[in-house]
């Protein structure tokens, strides 16, 4: 049984407007619906839960029925991380969809998602403990710990940059966040960081451009035209 972590907690404070980007409204429905969309009708998602502060609660269970989102098996609070909020979410997943056996962890800012790369993630971590999706990095890439000066050269053939969903093998995954402190959970930057930390082996499946966070108003224009059919 394969259950997705969907995490609305997030603030959206980097856009410097008065609601959390997820629940922003583009073209008369929120955002997070979008991805609500692709998970819902995605043939090999059986369960999901949604990580939301609890002031917006009400809100994705309203949208959640108006555009018939039948997965939903629980709602999980924010955390003070993102870490945090994922964990709280493999607790919900171990009480009300116990026999789980990979989670799909994915940010409602992403809602162009697609089913192969969600599908190449449950496979990846059928094969292996874990995947994620990533796209090479076109830029040069400099280590600085100052920023002022170039201290370290990075070969760029092999850096990629990491999107999301990420797929994990549930009952190990959330065994180690058990086992760790709440100081290693709260440092965690992403969510197969701490995965390949305990010794998990996570799968790189590709990624795409398309699959963009909603991060800044330049995202969200961005969002806007390829809905047009702009791009």
């Amino acid at each position: 049984m394969n259950t997705a972590i969907i995490l609305a907690g997030g603030t959206g404070t980097r856009m410097g407007i008065d609601r959390p980007k997820q629940f922003l409204m583009v073209q008369d429905k929120p955002i997070i619906s979008y991805c609500f969309d692709i998970f819902q009708q995605h043939e090999e998602i059986d369960a999901i839960v949604v990580v939301v502060n609890d002031l917006w609660k009400d809100f994705v269970e309203e949208n959640a029925a108006k555009y018939g989102v039948t997965k939903i098996k629980g709602y999980a609070p924010a955390g003070k991380t993102r870490q945090h909020s994922i964990y709280n979410g493999l607790k919900v997943i171990a009480q009300n969809v116990p026999d789980t056996d990979i989670v799909i962890v994915h940010d409602a800012a992403r809602p162009l998602v697609s089913d192969e790369i969600i599908s190449a993630c449950i496979k990846g971590a059928t094969d292996y403990d874990g995947a994620m999706p990533v796209i090479t990095v076109k830029d040069t890439v400099y280590q600085s710990k100052d920023g002022e000066k170039i201290e370290c050269l990075l070969k760029r053939s092999e850096l990629f940059a990491g999107q999301a969903p990420e797929s994990f093998k549930f009952q190990r995954y959330y065994q180690i966040h058990n086992e760790v402190s709440d100081e290693e959970i709260g440092a965690t930057a992403g969510s197969s960081e701490i995965a390949y930390r305990h010794g998990m082996e996570i799968r790189m499946v590709k990624g795409s451009e398309r699959n963009l966070k909603i991060t800044t108003i330049e995202d969200l224009e961005t969002f806007e035209t390829i809905l047009k059919g702009g791009n």
